[in-house]
């Protein structure tokens, strides 16, 4: 348990989470666990939101007053697999070297985390009149969602945000806007039967190759349509088949085949689109040929992960308060995705800013360079100062 009122510097305290393993597979409660006891050494208080297993939970902390918009500095716990990646050190105890810092998660994105924890007992000092929340989320990496139980209290038994940044590694670029990803299974049920004899059966490979080719067309289709705003890159929604399996040998109709796939939808892409049009393909088309001798053939689509997009909002609380902290007057694009989306559905203004570069994420030996560690310090002393006013 920490010492009542320990001080920590950013480094140290990168140091004791990137020590947590916290891969995604895995729970993060000893590492909430040890923030708690950090928190409860300086009187913060906070929640604690399990998930629905109770192996994982989120944690949400107030520095400052208690009964008023705040402003939400949100990052995840969880880190990416190191399973057959070749670290030159151990990926779990952080090294500093050459003016870097190695480990897993140290820029993606526990820097952050660790940014925003050091600093409470230079915001308690400060006498904060909006308060500073720090929010520490799980699963980010898989499926965006552990934000979500937290987010949906904010209004009710939490007051609502004045806006949120999202610690994500941008270099301290202001980021308003990114992709949606959103994934899928599809699964493609056919008959047995021997190739020399068709129509004694539907062939489950045959199938789904069809429902590839009209993805393919709905990809090329989205390049055409490309982006308006002239932001992205790629400038287009894209379209992807990552992983097909199905049949048994080369003279049997496939019983089955599956695919997973995904699209990255630009902000403005109704997220129903591609995969009602694929559906209606399936319906129309698809499943015509398959049954047009029987019975013998359906397809089952199931969403797997769906992460909003983040779309512009010029003007917001959160741009004009990110670009006043970060001395610029222009907003960056990111082609990854972040939790930030759910914050904006849920009516927060949100960007994302936080130290390190993305081109460091989910690499062996993981790092993020001592200056930009101290960007991301300066840029949460200037946020102190600033809610020491108002």
């Amino acid at each position: 348990m920490s010492p009542k009122g320990q001080r920590l510097t950013p480094l140290e305290m990168l140091a004791k989470l990137v020590a947590f393993d916290t891969e995604s597979s895995k729970s993060n409660l000893p590492l909430i666990a040890f923030v708690e006891d950090y928190l409860r050494s300086w009187d913060v208080p906070f929640i604690r939101v399990h998930n629905d297993k109770g192996d994982k939970a989120a944690l949400y902390a107030t520095v400052g007053p208690k009964d008023r918009n705040g402003i939400v500095l949100s990052g995840h716990t969880d880190v990416v697999p190191v399973t057959g990646q070749a670290w030159t050190s151990d990926p779990f105890a952080l090294r500093v070297e050459n003016g870097r810092a190695y480990g897993r998660g140290a820029v993606d994105m526990k820097a952050f985390d660790a940014l925003a924890l050091a600093l409470v007992p230079e915001f308690l000092a400060a006498g904060l009149k909006t308060p500073i929340n720090i929010m520490l989320s799980y699963d980010e990496e898989t499926t965006c969602l552990g934000v979500v139980d937290t987010i949906r209290r904010m209004g009710h038994e939490l007051p609502m945000p004045k806006a949120a940044i999202i610690g994500e590694p941008t270099l301290m670029e202001v980021v308003d806007a990114h992709k949606s990803v959103v994934t899928f299974l599809t699964t493609v049920h056919g008959f047995e039967a021997h190739s020399s004899k068709p129509y004694l059966g539907a062939s489950a490979v045959m199938a789904a190759a069809d429902l590839v080719s009209e993805l393919n067309r709905i990809a090329d289709e989205m390049v055409e349509r490309g982006d308006k705003s002239g932001r992205f890159d790629p400038p287009y929604t894209t379209v992807h088949v990552g992983v097909m399996a199905g049949g048994t040998a080369r003279n049997i109709l496939a019983k089955e085949c599956s695919f997973q796939w995904e699209f990255r939808g630009l902000p403005d892409l109704d997220p129903q689109e591609i995969p009602t049009r694929l559906e209606r393909f399936a319906n129309d088309v698809v499943l015509k040929r398959m049954n047009r001798h029987g019975n013998f053939g359906r397809i089952e689509t199931h969403l797997e992960v769906a992460v909003p997009g983040l779309a512009p909002d010029p003007g917001s609380d959160a741009e004009t308060l990110a670009l006043r902290l970060v001395g610029r007057n222009q907003t960056q694009t990111v082609p990854f995705g972040t939790e930030a989306g759910h914050f904006q559905a849920a009516g927060i203004p949100t960007v994302v800013c936080g130290p390190g570069s993305i081109n460091q994420a989910h690499q062996p030996d993981e790092y993020i360079t001592l200056e930009q560690l101290e960007a991301g310090e300066a840029f949460l002393r200037r946020l102190a100062s600033i809610c020491t006013q108002s």
